[in-house]
């Protein structure tokens, strides 16, 4: 039977191939991204063992350097425990969040309507809440952690110009088509005021980018919405949906819907990211 984070790795690999070109160097693969989009990383090699050295690490830099990506490097801590100290050898900062795996028992959660009037719901290629879904994320992630903040409506809009231009909604929409991924969003109107997505390869699946925006934080948006990816990955036959959390806190409130800590996923970038 296949390990939690021997399943999780799998995924870490698999992922990336879909959009990148990929590099191997030594124990160390480099995804590089082709075309526009969210840049991805380095990482350990699947089924390359073997120990990484500070030498490994610059190597990488220096190639990321030349293709102009960002210096960031991704892995699970239990993994290959001995990377971090390589990394930081090169003078990148390693930040830490909680790795989470969905308890297979825990009950899917229908968080049914809302009394504010919100829609939280899966968002089909022409649902007209997808731009600010997409620009969502940029706001949110900006203004780290759960406190309120003043960022709203106003600044969504300005945001969707950049960040949800013809480009990124047609990258979005052909993801959606082919099911490579899954848009889910607390809407208010026809603006998202929280979204998130999940992207299924096989039987797994990972949330990621689920994100409030900072002026309507602290009314339960982020758990619907990642409630509501859970439905439909676990609709569409997933077996394992997987999250990395901010911080602890952020943590505990995945623990509600079941998710458990399985270990730590570790990000290293230049000058603490």
């Amino acid at each position: 039977m296949t390990s939690p984070l021997r399943r999780l790795e799998e995924y870490y690999d698999a992922v990336p191939r879909l959009g990148a070109r990929v590099e191997e160097h030594g124990p160390l693969t480099l995804f590089v991204r082709q075309g526009e989009g969210w840049p991805f990383y380095a990482r350990p090699a699947l089924d390359r063992p073997g120990p990484v050295t500070a030498a490994d690490v610059q190597r990488v830099r220096y190639r990321q350097r030349e293709l102009g990506v960002p210096e960031c490097f991704e892995w699970v801590a239990e993994s290959a425990p001995a990377l971090r100290t390589a990394v930081e050898k090169t003078g990148l900062v390693v930040h830490e969040h909680p790795l989470m795996v969905l308890d297979p028992q825990a009950p899917t959660q229908d968080p049914g309507p809302r009394p504010d009037g919100l829609s939280v719901r899966i968002l089909g290629a022409d649902d007209p809440a997808l731009p600010t879904a997409l620009a969502l994320p940029h706001l949110a992630f900006a203004s780290p952690g759960t406190r309120i903040g003043t960022a709203g409506p106003a600044e969504l809009a300005a945001a969707v110009p950049v960040h949800a231009n013809s480009a990124a909604l047609e990258r979005a929409t052909a993801r959606i088509s082919f099911g490579l991924t899954v848009f889910a969003a607390a809407v208010d109107g026809t603006t998202a005021l929280c979204a998130g997505q999940h992207n299924p390869v096989g039987d797994t699946c990972e949330i990621v980018a689920v994100g409030t925006l900072p002026a309507a934080r602290r009314r339960g948006l982020a758990l619907e919405v990642t409630a509501a990816l859970v439905a439909d990955a676990r609709s569409q036959g997933v077996r394992t949906v997987f999250l990395s959390a901010g911080d602890g806190d952020v943590a505990r409130i995945y623990a509600r819907l079941g998710f458990r800590r399985v270990g730590t996923a570790l990000i290293a970038e230049p000058g603490g990211g």
